[in-house]
């Protein structure tokens, strides 16, 4: 049985919002985008490339799905391996409304909730989902997750769409390993633990 991993990149203050450059994601006017550029290091692309390695198929939100296919069908080097995962492997597009998808093995479905519970059934490695925002909350309230690979970045922002907001599940998650990059990014991978607990220092 497969698993649900989520891989993010955050700032400082939980923003996850277009981290990659301007035009990714601008809702809200948002003047920020390309926040995690200058902090990419080798420590950080190995992390990626190890995490890549993994994949057995992709879960994507509208949004990150465009914005891969737009880049990654034009990196034809076989020898890429990330290029090589996201242009061969099975990709599932969370759209609550029919669109046509001309990226090859992507899948538009409709119903996250029954679908992860299928693609764990389907799929013996890992289906990772990279981003996708709106998507992640979806999958946070149901509580579907089971790994979290965190970047988080020294940068606070302010503003933005944040991976933990308003509204989220209360939940206890257990620290499997973490380290920092050269450029101080701290990569933690959480799993889940359970319910929330909660305990007192009070002496009465």
């Amino acid at each position: 049985m497969a698993e649900l991993t989520l891989t993010t990149f955050l700032t400082l203050d939980g923003v996850m919002q277009a981290p990659g450059g301007p035009t990714e994601d601008a809702d809200g006017n948002f003047p920020h985008g390309g926040w995690l550029v200058p902090h990419a290091d080798a420590d950080m692309g190995a992390t990626m490339l190890d995490i890549f390695a993994r994949a057995d198929a992709f879960l994507l939100g509208r949004k990150t799905y465009d914005i891969f296919a737009a880049h990654w069908p034009r990196v034809t080097d076989s020898d890429d391996p990330v290029a090589t995962k996201l242009n061969t492997l099975s990709k599932f597009v969370a759209s609550r409304t029919p669109r046509e998808l001309a990226w090859q093995n992507s899948t538009a479905v409709a119903d996250v909730v029954k679908t992860v519970v299928a693609l764990k059934q389907r799929f013996a490695g890992e289906v990772q989902v990279h981003g996708s925002g709106d998507l992640a909350q979806t999958l946070i309230a149901h509580d579907l997750i089971d790994e979290y690979r965190l970047l988080v970045f020294p940068v606070l922002l302010g503003t933005g769409k944040r991976l933990f907001g308003a509204g989220t599940a209360p939940a206890t998650l257990q620290l499997v390993r973490s380290h920092t990059t050269g450029t101080g990014t701290v990569i933690s991978v959480y799993r889940r633990a359970g319910a929330l607990e909660t305990g007192s220092f009070a002496l009465d």
